[in-house]
C-alpha cells in the first residue's frame, strides 16, 4: 500500500460464533434482515421482542430461533458474543448499545453506525469459504453491488471443495515442508483435478484425484516469470500478472513499479527491490540474472515485476538467455507500454487512417551519437515516434530531427506519469520541444509522443510546452540576477 492510500477506519475480522449466543433485539424488518444474515452460521440466535412481525415470526418457527417474547431488559444481553439493536427505535436502540457496551459485548445498531462496534458486511456464502464486503456503513447498497459481481464469480462447488481442502490439511502438513512445495499443491488442489471434478458434482473423484495429488509430492520446481506491471495505475496489470504475483515466493521488481502494484502479490512473499533508476543502480544486470537463476534452481517460483511491458526497452532479452542457459523454465506476461498508455491520457491516435500507418518506439540516446539511427527516416516520413526517457535530452532530440528535414510544426505531446492520477500533460511542437528540459519539477517518468497523428489529440486538459508565464518568469528571474 502506497503512503497516500486511505485507512480503514474498520478492520475486517471473522468472529467464531459456532454454538456462541448471538441476540438480536427487535421485531420488524430490521430485525428480519439480521436474522436473515446470522442464520447462515451455527450461532445460538436469540431475538428479543415483545411484538414480532408475522414475517419475522414465520422465519423464528421455521429457522429454529430462539423468540424471547417480552420487553427487552439488558440482563437478556448477557453471555452473548454479539448483539444486533434492531427495533428501529432510536431510544431503545441506543439503550441496547449502552447496555452491550458496559457488559463487553461487540454490538451492532442498525443504519446508526455512531452506535456500532463492528458493520455487518454483504456476505457471499460458500461454506466455509466466506467473502465479506464491507463499506464502514457509508453505501450498503454498494456492498450488495459488489457482494453480487463477486457471488456471479464464485460457483458453488468452492464450498465442498473447500470443505475437503479442510480435510486434508493436516495430512498435508505431515507430508508437505513448509514453503514453495506445499504452496504449490494446494494451487494445484484449487486448480486442477480436485477443483474440475468437483465442479461437476464428482465429490468422489475430487478426492481420489486429491489423494492422488498429495502422494505425488513432486519437489518443487522453480519458475521465472517476466512481468508486465504496466505504467503504474494498479488496475492496468492483466489477470495473468496478478495471478503470477499471488503465486510467487519472490518479486523482483524495478525502481518505477509503484508499491500498490508490489503489494497486490502474496503478503508473504519475499520482496526484493532491484531497479535501476538513471544514476542510480541498486543492481547490476548480471547480478539480477545470477539472482534469477539462483532463485529458480532453489525451486521458488519468481516474478520480475518490470515497469511497463518487459519487452520493451526492458532488457528481458539478458535475462531470457541466462534462465535459458541455466535450464531455468520462465515466460513472459505482456504488460501496457508508456506509450500506449500516455496516448490514451491525450487521447491521440497513434496510427491514423491517411496520416499514418507506422510507430517507432526508441529512446532519446538514441540521437545522441554522430549518425541519425535508422528510424529517424520513418519519423521524417509520417511515424509515430515515442520518445521513453527523452526528458533531458529534448532538445538534442528536437536539433537533430529538425536537421534531419522534420518539420518544426510537427505535433508533440508529452505525459508524466502516463495513467497514474498525477499524470501531467503538455502538447506543442517540434521547436517547443527543448522547453522539456527546463522543467526540472518533472520528477517522474516521461512520455514523448511525436508526429503528425498528434495533432488529433485532445488537449483541452493539456498544458502548451511553450508556457509563455513560464518563459517570462524564467527571463524576470534572469534580469533579477
Amino acid at each position: 500500500m502506497t503512503n497516500g492510500a486511505a485507512k480503514l477506519n474498520a478492520f475486517p475480522v471473522f468472529v467464531r460464533v459456532e454454538g456462541e449466543a448471538v441476540i438480536i433485539v427487535g421485531g420488524g424488518d430490521e430485525a428480519l434482515a439480521k436474522a436473515r444474515l446470522l442464520g447462515q452460521t451455527s450461532a445460538r440466535l436469540t431475538i428479543v421482542a415483545d411484538h414480532a412481525e408475522p414475517a419475522l415470526a414465520a422465519w423464528i418457527a421455521a429457522n429454529g430461533a430462539t423468540h424471547v417474547n417480552a420487553p427487552y431488559e439488558p440482563a437478556l444481553l448477557e453471555g452473548a458474543v454479539l448483539v444486533f439493536a434492531a427495533s428501529g427505535d432510536e431510544a431503545l436502540d441506543r439503550q441496547v448499545s449502552d447496555d452491550a457496551r458496559r457488559l463487553g459485548i461487540a454490538v451492532n445498531a442498525v443504519d446508526r453506525p455512531e452506535l456500532c462496534d463492528f458493520f455487518t458486511p454483504a456476505l457471499v456464502n460458500r461454506a466455509p469459504l466466506a467473502v465479506a464486503v464491507g463499506t464502514e456503513g457509508a453505501g450498503p447498497v454498494l456492498a450488495q453491488m459488489v457482494r453480487a459481481k463477486i457471488d456471479r464469480m464464485l460457483p458453488p462447488s468452492l464450498g465442498p471443495l473447500a470443505a475437503l481442502g479442510n480435510s486434508l490439511r493436516e495430512a498435508a502438513d505431515k507430508v508437505l515442508p513448509k514453503g514453495s512445495r506445499r504452496r504449490r499443491f494446494w494451487n494445484d488442489f484449487f486448480t486442477g483435478a480436485p477443483a474440475r471434478a468437483m465442479e461437476i458434482g464428482h465429490a468422489s473423484e475430487a478426492r481420489a484425484a486429491a489423494a492422488e495429488l498429495l502422494a505425488r509430492n513432486a519437489p518443487a520446481s522453480g519458475h521465472v516469470a517476466l512481468v508486465g506491471a504496466g505504467p503504474g495505475a494498479e488496475d492496468l496489470l492483466t489477470l495473468r500478472a496478478q495471478r503470477h504475483l499471488m503465486e510467487a515466493d519472490v518479486i523482483m521488481y524495478d525502481a518505477l513499479v509503484p508499491e500498490a502494484v508490489v503489494a497486490m502479490g502474496r503478503r508473504d512473499a519475499e520482496r526484493l527491490p532491484v531497479g535501476k533508476r538513471k544514476g542510480c543502480h541498486s543492481k547490476s544486470q548480471e547480478e539480477i540474472n545470477a539472482l534469477l537463476v539462483r532463485l529458480g534452481r532453489e525451486g521458488k517460483r519468481v516474478v520480475r515485476l518490470k515497469s511497463g511491458d518487459p519487452l520493451v526497452f526492458g532488457r528481458a532479452g539478458e535475462e531470457m538467455q541466462a534462465l535459458r542457459d541455466a535450464g531455468i523454465s520462465y515466460e513472459v506476461v505482456p504488460g501496457v507500454t508508456a506509450a500506449f498508455a500516455a496516448a490514451a491520457d491525450c487521447e491521440l491516435p497513434l496510427t491514423l487512417r491517411g496520416v499514418t500507418s507506422s510507430m517507432v518506439f526508441t529512446t532519446g540516446h538514441d540521437l545522441k551519437g554522430g549518425t541519425l539511427p535508422d528510424w529517424a527516416k520513418l519519423a521524417i516520413s509520417g511515424a509515430t515516434v515515442a520518445v521513453y526517457m527523452g526528458r533531458s535530452v529534448a532538445a538534442d532530440v528536437a536539433a537533430r530531427l529538425i536537421e534531419a528535414g522534420l518539420s518544426p510544426d510537427t505535433a508533440v505531446a508529452v505525459v508524466e506519469n502516463a495513467s497514474l492520477a498525477e499524470r501531467r500533460l503538455f502538447h506543442g511542437t517540434i521547436a517547443d520541444l527543448p522547453a522539456l528540459q527546463d522543467r526540472d519539477e518533472l520528477t517522474g517518468p516521461v512520455m514523448t509522443l511525436i508526429g503528425d497523428a498528434v495533432a488529433g489529440a485532445n488537449f483541452a486538459r493539456s498544458t502548451p510546452l511553450a508556457d509563455q508565464n513560464r518563459v517570462a518568469a524564467k527571463e524576470n528571474l534572469g534580469a533579477d540576477a
